[in-house]
């Protein structure tokens, strides 16, 4: 399977362009992503378009361009290290981006020599035709020993998400249980849940809640991260667990209990801290990822991925404080939505780097430094109770529906603050540093995996 995933913006770019009612042409330059399940993402990172003056010829229903249109593209599709992707519309409101025979004519004779200018296995195309509600698109991808495969999905992020499938892709019938969420918000939403692939980092009181109404809402793809075992004081806010589940790995508890609910439900589950190379690269297959972890290493490894992989994070945080009688003195909530335009979690100061940095280190060495006062004390059991969790889960996903659905007001803020003793909710934004990763100027948009991956350490295990 493969996944076109592009920025607000640049699909904003592409369905400005389908709009006009000439055809029009450009290469965009994307970064072929090889997922852990197999399936292929491509991160879009630019589009070059063809100058008008390089037109020789340009109707609603043709054109024909020199090479000279699209060579400069190329040559800086070579120098980052982009793919580069054929694109081209069909105009008006009736326009269906079904290839031609003079478009498969055309990508015979400029295949190769896409792939020789950048250097690239890869060669691919992008039809795209306007509709009142955005647009739909066709579009293959072509490795230089293998057939043509259809790019089946494209998944826009940004301050509004959506994922549209292919028009010749087929669709399923939504079952009679999702009546009333087709009822709020329509069968497109329905559709586009069920075909959503979501990851969730950290499977205790408040992952496993997020988990809980993602597969009634349904979802039914899941990878679920998680390197710690049940508890027994796990079980009073842990879903799906029991006192027998007690020294089970939570992601077996949790993907065993989403199965009960929904047994089409495909969950992969891993047993493992996402500090760990194989763990983290494990979520290049997601959409979408909820960040329920309690580390700021862990938290770190997300922000970063955010960036680099186009996908949008969901990090979610309670923290409860009480007093030496055991009164609750402060019960906060955070949400805060990473999304291409929005800044990371280390641009809000809601990493704490000496911590993330001590979380990495062997045992012995850690507790050498604790010794002598040069790294923070770790492992402090905080409080816990599961109608903060569930309420913060809650919220969590209802941001992600209205980023989906788009109900609520514009512009979207990048983090919702809840306040339970003071019964008050906030929200607010912030813009990324200046050079930071997150920034748009700083090029890591779509980057890719990286060599080593997301260009940071690993730990050697």
């Amino acid at each position: 399977m493969i996944t076109l995933v592009l920025t607000t913006q640049l699909m904003e770019e592409l369905s400005q362009a389908a709009q006009g009612e000439l055809e029009v042409a450009g290469v965009l330059l994307v970064r072929v992503l090889e997922a852990s399940d197999g399936s292929r993402r491509l991160l879009g990172r630019a589009v070059r378009w063809v100058p008008e003056h390089e037109y020789i010829k340009q109707e609603t229903y043709g054109l024909v361009i020199p090479s000279t249109g699209y060579v400069a593209a190329l040559a800086h599709a070579e120098k980052d290290g982009d793919t580069a992707i054929w694109f081209h519309t069909h105009p008006g409101w009736n326009g269906t981006p079904i290839p031609s025979r003079h478009d498969h004519e055309v990508d015979r004779q400029i295949a190769d020599l896409f792939r020789i200018r950048t250097g690239s296995s890869f060669y691919g195309t992008l039809i795209v035709s306007p509709r009142p509600e955005g647009c739909v698109f066709t579009g293959t991808l072509q490795h230089e020993t293998d057939p043509a495969e259809p790019i089946e999905r494209l998944w826009v992020v940004g301050d509004r998400w959506k994922l549209v499938s292919s028009l010749d892709s087929d669709t399923e019938t939504m079952p009679a249980i999702f009546d009333r969420n087709i009822r709020a918000f329509g069968p497109a939403m329905q559709q586009a849940l069920s075909d959503l692939r979501v990851a969730i980092v950290g499977c205790g009181g408040t992952g496993s809640s997020v988990a809980e109404q993602l597969v009634r809402l349904g979802v039914r793809k899941f990878t679920l991260i998680d390197g710690d075992t049940v508890s027994e004081s796990n079980v009073t806010r842990l879903y799906g667990s029991t006192l027998d589940d007690v020294g089970k790995p939570k992601v077996e508890v949790v993907g065993s209990h989403l199965r009960r609910i929904a047994p089409d439900a495909h969950c992969t589950t891993i047993d493992s801290m996402i500090t760990l190379l194989p763990a983290a690269f494990s979520l290049t297959s997601a959409d979408l990822i909820f960040g329920c972890t309690d580390d700021n290493a862990g938290r770190l490894v997300l922000s970063r991925l955010s960036s680099y992989l186009l996908t949008p994070v969901l990090d979610v945080g309670v923290l409860l404080s009480s007093v030496e009688d055991g009164t609750l003195s402060d019960i906060n909530g955070r949400i805060t939505v990473l999304s291409p335009g929005s800044a990371c979690l280390v641009c809000r100061d809601r990493i704490d780097l000496q911590r993330a940095s001590a979380e990495l280190m062997d045992p012995e060495e850690r507790h050498r430094l604790q010794d002598e006062g040069y790294a923070p004390a770790l492992g402090a059991i905080e409080p816990a109770v599961v109608a903060f969790t569930t309420a913060v889960a809650a919220a969590a996903v209802a941001e992600m529906i209205e980023r989906l659905v788009g109900y609520g007001p514009v512009p979207r803020p990048s983090e919702v603050l809840l306040r339970f003793h003071e019964r008050e909710v906030s929200t607010n934004s912030r813009p990324s540093r200046d050079r930071h990763y997150c920034h748009m100027d700083s090029n890591k948009w779509g980057w890719g995996a990286g060599s080593p991956f997301l260009e940071q350490t690993w730990p050697d295990v």
